[in-house]
């Protein structure tokens, strides 16, 4: 788990890959928020069409990129949460989310953990990709 949150720490871009509620693959800029209990939590607005497709299709894909052309991919199924406790620590660990949201009671504010997640990270070495199931 640790190999994953550091790379998703460390990691300035990230993408998150849905199927759209048209069935086609809609991919946008995400960011990892944090890990509890081996649990790897993101958030998003119940406003936004991603919200939306994840209720629909919660199978979801990450590519995070990494030093020396690394990059992860994770994959797992999108679990909403109504954990006030968790979206309190979200907003506190990030300004950006606390400037849109505000408090953790903010309907409009969701997270998000992944189940049956599997990582993933590779590069150019041409070494084995290492894979790992959280």
């Amino acid at each position: 788990m640790k190999t994953i949150t550091d790379f998703l720490s460390q990691s300035q871009h990230q993408y998150l890959a849905t199927v759209g509620i048209d069935d086609r693959p809609k991919v946008r800029p995400f960011q990892f928020m944090l890990e509890d209990g081996g649990k790897l939590y993101f958030c998003t607005s119940t406003e936004k069409m991603v919200f939306k497709e994840m209720q629909a299709h919660p199978c979801v894909e990450l590519c995070a990129s990494g030093e020396n052309y690394s990059w992860l991919r994770l994959s797992g199924k999108a679990k909403f949460s109504d954990d006030l406790g968790m979206k309190a620590r979200v907003i506190e660990i990030n300004p950006l989310v606390k400037s849109i949201y505000q408090t953790p009671d903010n309907p409009a504010f969701a997270i998000f953990y992944l189940e049956e997640a599997v990582g993933t990270i590779a590069d150019f070495s041409g070494a084995p990709p290492r894979t790992f199931t959280l």
